[in-house]
């Protein structure tokens, strides 16, 4: 009984969720290296001046993406503050 229409959906949205996992790899990849290049410079973990700036940014492309801007800014403030308990981690190891 399989409902081809909905099927066609959710391989859709398999294959979105796919490429959103190693988008996110790539992301904290990168976000990792910063936080080594900080430790190493003597630079603090987190920088509120860059996060405000980014998340202000985020949420003008929902907004032009028909994308909930509250939404959008919750997902950021998560991402941001994994990476900063990741940056935190590093220095902590030096």
């Amino acid at each position: 009984m399989a409902d081809e229409t909905l099927n066609g959906y959710r391989q859709s949205i398999d294959n979105i969720d796919a490429a959103l996992v190693f988008l996110l790899a790539e992301r904290f990849k990168t976000t990792q290296a910063v936080g080594r290049y900080k430790a190493t410079a003597g630079l603090p973990p987190a920088d509120p001046g860059r996060e405000e700036s980014q998340i202000a940014r985020l949420r003008g492309l929902a907004k032009q993406a028909d994308l909930d801007p509250d939404f959008s800014e919750k997902f950021l403030r998560f991402i941001i503050d994994e990476v900063i308990r990741h940056h935190e981690r590093v220095r902590d190891a030096g």
